[in-house]
Formats: structure tokens, C-alpha cells, sequence
């Protein structure tokens, strides 16, 4: 049985993150008066640091986000009318009347500054049209977000080799290869599919979407998740051949510039990635109505993998990557990791029932109240090295906004509630 006064220590702890610091400054923060739409270029202090260009990846996780707000019942209003306004600055500059899909970078007042069509930009796009839907009630949602998906199906999907291909022309040409990702697919893509389409689902309630979820899980299961270990591939070839991780040059972590040529090495996977898949995976078995009990075996090693290699039992905290079978290669503690283990270690407990896991959580949580959250400000930290000191201090980038980190205070305060419940009978 769960240690009931250490998870109701936890658990005031977030909730008072929530409530005085973390909801506060986003509804101070980022909102751009004045062309719509939201600036999440943001110094330490929280300050506009001067980037004023808007991604579709910053613009539907911040739609996402304050329309999850309103879901669980924060802000009175406030939220959903910010997630409103995000809605309408991004069908009114992101959408592409030509070719259709969303544009991946708009200029401050809405001016298209790259059209290329990735479909990580997509998968948020569906995602937070899915969200917004559930929250505002209005059809406005769920007909964009059914058109997205409609895109997907129509244009990005691979009917070859299974799965959907990553990198776009505005037109739908298949960019080249290399860093430019027209030769890749990937495990971090084909895992937010997963996410978006169960959300779609959450909000339709359409057959064909709950197929699509399960689709997405079993390829995923069968093509991505490495055959012994069962820990994530990162990037494989369109016919499903793993290969060597690189960066590209115009996707998510752009803010790392792209200097190895022939990537990471080939026996390498994201603890951050891994637990996310799971916690993620579970809901998408909950949501479609699919038995857990099969995919346990799966769900135990991506935790576990974790809990030997990935967590920094010492100083607190989890490292970035490391091989398969091995301890962390890449020590440095990431914000997003920090705040997918929180909300996996907790979904690991209630789906597998072994206490270690909330060992496991307690170790991020007191890393991350101690060292990654800026208090004075609100937001997190986005990167630490293994030492817990602080590498970078800015509080939001085109690539860093509220998504992970309001999502993992809410998801956890909502796990770390049930797992009280259960343990009092309630």
C-alpha cells in the first residue's frame, strides 16, 4: 500500500505549484495582444525576449494546454477564452488555403514564414482541436480537427510500409533526405499520432478514429519499440529500418544546432520517450476500451528501464538517453523528461502496483520542486546538467512552452488523488 502521508505531501506541494505559480504566470504570460495568438519567446524573468516568430507546434500545445485547464476545472473561464483566441489566430494565418494542411512558422502578426507541412505540427494541430472541442462544445473544434485528420490520412500517410511520412513540402512533395527528414519516420512522431488520435477519439466517439488509435499502438508495439528490451527506437528508414538518430533542421530542439553527421549511436533511446509512450499507451488502451493486461510486459520494461538506467538516484532526477541494456549516456536533466516520469512513475503504481515506483517519483518530484522550477517566476527550467546547475534559464522558446509542464502538475495531482482515494476506500 502507498505511503498515504508522503502522497499527500506530494500532492499539497503541486497543487500550491499550480495554484500560485505555474497557472498564475500563464495567464500573465504570452498572450500577444496585439496581433492574437501567442508569444512564447520568454526570457528568465518571463519577459518577451524579442522572438517574435510563431510555430504551429508552440501555438496548438498552448491551445492544448489552456483547454485541458478548462477541463479540469481551472480558471473559471479564463482559460477557455485564451485557448478561443489561440483558435482563432491560428485557423486564420496557419491553415493553407492552397494546398492545405498547417503551415509550420508564421511571422508575429500571421505572415507565413516556412510552409513546409510536417506532420509533428500536425499531430499537435489534432490534438489541440480535439481538446478545445471537448472543452468549448463548439462544432468549430471537432470539424477542424476531423479535417486534420482527413489530411493525414489523404496525404501523409505511407499505405507502403504502414505509418506516416514526417517531412513536407508546402505541396506535399517529400522533402530530401538527411537532416532535412525526407528519407526518416520516428518513433517521437508516430508516438504523438498515437496521442492525437486518442484524444480525436475522446472527442468524436467515431469508429473509425478509435481504429486509428489502435492502429497507431499496435505499429508502434511492432515496429518501434526495440524487439528485446522494448524501450523506443528513435528515427528508422520509411521502410522501418532503425538507423542512427540525427537532429534536423527544422523540427523540435532546433534551438540545438545540427553538427553530427552521423548521429547518435544506433544502441540509444530517450528515457523521457519511453515513460511518456507508456503513460500515454495505457490511456490509449483505457480510452479505446482494449484490455491492459497483455501489453503490462511492455509497460514494465519501459519503467524499468527508467528506474535502473534513467533516474539519477543520487542527485535527483532523469537523464536524457542511454543505450538500451546500459546506464545514461547523455547526463544532462531535461524539463520535458522531468515532467513525463513524474506522471509515468505514478501511472506505473497504479497499472503495475509495485511501490518502487513511487520511490521513483518521489526522487523527480523533490528534483523537480528544488531544482528545476523557477519559483520566482513560475515556470520551469528547461535544461540542468548532472550536477542539478541550471544550463539554460530562459522560461519559454518557439520549442518551450506550457504543454509539458502544466500537463504533468495536472495529470499527477490527478493520479497522486486516486491513489489516496483507493488507499482510504473511498
Amino acid at each position: 500500500m502507498a505511503n498515504l502521508e508522503r502522497c499527500e505531501d506530494w500532492l499539497n506541494e503541486i497543487r500550491n505549484h499550480l495554484k500560485n505559480e505555474l497557472l498564475p504566470f500563464w495567464l500573465d504570460h504570452g498572450v500577444d495582444r496585439e496581433y492574437g495568438g501567442f508569444l512564447t519567446s520568454l526570457d528568465r524573468n518571463g519577459k518577451p525576449s524579442g522572438e517574435t516568430m510563431k510555430t504551429l507546434v508552440c501555438q496548438t500545445r498552448m491551445i492544448y494546454t489552456y483547454a485541458s485547464l478548462h477541463r479540469a476545472g481551472y480558471g473559471d473561464g479564463l482559460f477557455l477564452a485564451l485557448a478561443q483566441e489561440g483558435v482563432e489566430f491560428l485557423l486564420r494565418h496557419f491553415w493553407d488555403e492552397t494546398h492545405g494542411g498547417w503551415r509550420w512558422i508564421c511571422e508575429r502578426d500571421g505572415r507565413p514564414k516556412d510552409e513546409s507541412k510536417l506532420t509533428y505540427g500536425h499531430s499537435f494541430a489534432l490534438y489541440a482541436l480535439s481538446e478545445y472541442a471537448m472543452a468549448s462544445g463548439e462544432p468549430q473544434g471537432l470539424e477542424w480537427a476531423a479535417k486534420t485528420y482527413e489530411t493525414l490520412q489523404n496525404l501523409v500517410a505511407d499505405n507502403c510500409f504502414g505509418g506516416y511520412y514526417e517531412f513536407l513540402e508546402r505541396d506535399w512533395a517529400k522533402k530530401p533526405p538527411g537532416v532535412y527528414g525526407g528519407d526518416r519516420k520516428s518513433f517521437d512522431v508516430h508516438m504523438h499520432l498515437m496521442e492525437a488520435f486518442t484524444n480525436l477519439f475522446e472527442a468524436s466517439g467515431a469508429r473509425i478514429h478509435r481504429e486509428r488509435t489502435e492502429e497507431m499502438i499496435t505499429l508502434i508495439c511492432r515496429r518501434v519499440l526495440h524487439p528485446e528490451f522494448r524501450t523506443g527506437v528513435a528515427q528508422f528508414s520509411l521502410e522501418w529500418e532503425p538507423l542512427r538518430a540525427i537532429l534536423f533542421k527544422n523540427v523540435w530542439g532546433a534551438d540545438r544546432d545540427v553538427e553530427e553527421d552521423e548521429g547518435r549511436p544506433l544502441n540509444n533511446t530517450s528515457f523521457g520517450h519511453n515513460v511518456e509512450f507508456g503513460w500515454l499507451l495505457t490511456h490509449a488502451l483505457v480510452m479505446t476500451g482494449n484490455d491492459i493486461e497483455p501489453y503490462k510486459e511492455t509497460l514494465r520494461k519501459l519503467y524499468d528501464h527508467c528506474y535502473a538506467y534513467g533516474i539519477d538516484w543520487e542527485r535527483g532526477g532523469v537523464y536524457c538517453e542511454g543505450p538500451h541494456d546500459g546506464p545514461a549516456r547523455e547526463r544532462n536533466k531535461e524539463f520535458w523528461q522531468q515532467a513525463e516520469t513524474l506522471i509515468a512513475m505514478l501511472d506505473a503504481y497504479l497499472t503495475l502496483g509495485d511501490e518502487k515506483y513511487l520511490d521513483a517519483y518521489g526522487n523527480v518530484h523533490r528534483f523537480v520542486m528544488d531544482h528545476v522550477i523557477n519559483h520566482e517566476v513560475g515556470e520551469w527550467y528547461p535544461l540542468l546538467d548532472e550536477h542539478n546547475n541550471v544550463m539554460w534559464d530562459y522560461m519559454g522558446t518557439a520549442w518551450k512552452i506550457n504543454y509539458h509542464t502544466v500537463r504533468s502538475m495536472v495529470q499527477s495531482e490527478r493520479r497522486l488523488s486516486r491513489i489516496l482515494a483507493e488507499a482510504k476506500g473511498v
